[in-house]
């Protein structure tokens, strides 16, 4: 499911126990600190939401393979949690085409 936010466009991949609300998400959402990702994982722990930002690739301690391991060693026992994957735009010929990341 595609999903419209002040940060840009997602995929919403998962969204376990409907732990997505958009307005959380922008007033959490920090571009400085997120817009370097290509997938955000949110997690809601005593009503709060915390993000965590993945890259795509292979290696490193952000890779997108590590996003099981993070939910499991880092946040609690079956909490409500989201990933998106960023959707960039590129600009080509005065035309956007979308792409995922």
């Amino acid at each position: 499911m595609i999903v419209e936010t002040e940060h840009g466009r997602f995929d919403l991949i998962k969204n376990y126990r409907d732990a997505f609300d958009v307005a959380s998400f922008n007033a959490r959402y920090v571009d400085t600190a997120f817009k370097q990702y290509d997938y955000i994982v949110g997690d809601v722990s005593s009503g709060v939401l915390r993000l965590k930002g993945f890259r795509d690739n292979e290696k490193g301690k952000t890779s997108y393979n590590l996003i099981p391991d993070y939910l499991n060693d880092s946040c609690n026992y079956n909490v409500a949690y989201f990933i998106l994957k960023r959707i960039k735009e590129d600009v080509k010929d005065g035309r956007k085409s979308k792409r995922t990341t």
